[in-house]
């Protein structure tokens, strides 16, 4: 087994990464796609933690522009990223990986509550832990979410996995003299307000020293590619 950069990661993705052309709901076939990626990383011998967005279900802020309490509306999309992530458990079961899906909000009978040290029990034993319903709390996004479990378990890296390859000073798909950014430090990210990743969490990571590397999931193995040390997407660092 070869030599990897990272023995374990928090992989942050969007609810989106599971939905299909149209960009709602949840395609098989699309979970498959994600699955397969990640099954490529647990190969390397990584352990592996997920935290997945609602995005593809549900957006909580469309709610709270039609008048929608904003505590009704985000715990709407902790339920949502739920269901991403039983689809996402078992498009990688059937992969042969085990797998635990652990949420923030309780729902005992179809997963574990999210309990720290049996996330990092499970990460050690080789399973893929999912970790679902947020921070199960409002006014938090999964971009917070992410950056509190990757600490909370003990992760090196934290991967924003988009469909965009790195960290541009401007959207690449409205500016196509948009610069692309191999490193930034936690500060320019924020003083630039690229968005990326809410202030909340680029905080939270600067405050304990937490990389994050943006890259597109879908191109050429981007996060099996990373662990092998090559240079891929955008480091956020000190």
């Amino acid at each position: 087994m070869p030599d990897i950069r990272f023995q374990r990661i928090l992989l942050k993705m969007g609810g989106e990464a599971m939905a299909g052309p149209s960009g709602y709901g949840i395609d098989p076939e699309r979970a498959e796609d994600v699955a397969t990626t990640i099954k490529n990383v647990h190969d390397l011998g990584a352990q592996v933690g997920i935290v997945i967005g609602a995005g593809n279900l549900w957006r909580g802020q469309e709610g709270v522009d039609q008048g929608m309490e904003r505590s009704t509306a985000d715990h709407m999309g902790m339920i949502a990223t739920i269901m991403n992530a039983l689809a996402l458990q078992d498009a990688l079961e059937r992969k042969g990986l085990a797998t635990r899906v652990q949420t923030a909000i309780e729902m005992r009978s179809i997963a574990e509550p999210y309990i720290r040290l049996r996330a990092i029990r499970h990460l050690e034993k080789g399973r893929v832990v999912i970790m679902g319903g947020g921070t199960g709390n409002p006014y938090f996004t999964t971009d917070t979410a992410g950056a509190l479990r990757a600490m909370e378990v003990g992760a090196e890296v934290l991967i924003k996995a988009t469909k965009v390859d790195a960290v541009y000073d401007d959207d690449p798909e409205t500016n196509p003299n948009a610069k692309r950014l191999e490193r930034l430090s936690y500060i320019d990210a924020l003083n630039m307000r690229l968005r990326f990743m809410d202030s909340t969490a680029i905080s939270l990571c600067m405050e304990n020293s937490l990389p994050i590397v943006v890259l597109n999931l879908w191109k050429d193995d981007s996060i099996r590619n990373l662990l092998l040390g090559e240079a891929v997407g955008t480091e956020i660092s000190n």
